[in-house]
């Protein structure tokens, strides 16, 4: 009973210990892409030229600091399904 309690702590920790770490510094220009009523504000990469979808970017002013250039740290959530189907990523701190 006990060898169980402790396999399960150690997985609980191992998993938020995970969830924590995958995080990630992106530099580029903010814009809004799509048109009409499918428009999303991305972030195009400086380094790679390619954009990423922002979700959660209201809390920090975003929208008004199109085509400026900031780094943000953003946490991965779906990765790119190919064009026109760019990566979504958390902003988590702009920096």
């Amino acid at each position: 009973m006990l060898k169980k309690i402790i396999i399960s702590i150690l997985a609980v920790l191992g998993f938020v210990a995970c969830s924590q770490g995958d995080t990630t510094d992106i530099t580029g220009r903010i814009a809004m892409k799509g048109s009409s009523i499918h428009t999303y504000l991305v972030l195009e990469d400086i380094e790679t030229k390619k954009s990423v979808k922002l979700t959660k970017y209201e809390a920090f002013g975003l929208m008004k600091r199109q085509n400026e250039v900031v780094t943000l740290k953003v946490k991965l959530l779906h990765k790119s399904a190919g064009a026109g189907f760019p990566a979504v990523v958390e902003v988590v701190e702009v920096k």
